[in-house]
């Protein structure tokens, strides 16, 4: 089963607004999942640990995960995010897919 790494910015000016981005990306996971792929959606994983550490913590440890993915997608407004962006850029360093529609996402996975 391919994983696929859901990047997308989760800090915001207020705890609703960060919510808010977690939401959109649980929502794109799940589409993923009935894809048939297995989502890695990082947002979920520390959704609650605001402050716990410093940030950086949390993007070296995005990129790991991301290192073991075989696609990454977007959610909207990931252009927004500076850790979304370097997701997103270490992911065309390591070769691998990046994809901002679902539907892009769906014919790379329907391929064998």
């Amino acid at each position: 089963m391919r994983i696929v790494y859901i990047a997308g910015p989760f800090r915001a000016v207020n705890s609703w607004e960060i919510e808010q981005n977690i939401r959109r990306a649980e929502a794109l996971a799940l589409e993923v999942w009935r894809l048939g792929a297995a989502a890695l959606c990082p947002h979920a994983n520390t959704r609650f640990f605001q402050g716990a550490a410093d940030d950086a913590v949390w993007l070296e440890g995005d990129l790991a995960m991301l290192r073991r993915c075989d696609a990454l997608i977007t959610t909207e407004r990931w252009e927004r995010s500076t850790g979304a962006q370097a997701e997103v850029a270490a992911a065309r360093v390591w070769g691998l897919p990046v994809f901002h529609l679902l539907s892009q996402l769906a014919a790379y996975l329907s391929k064998p």
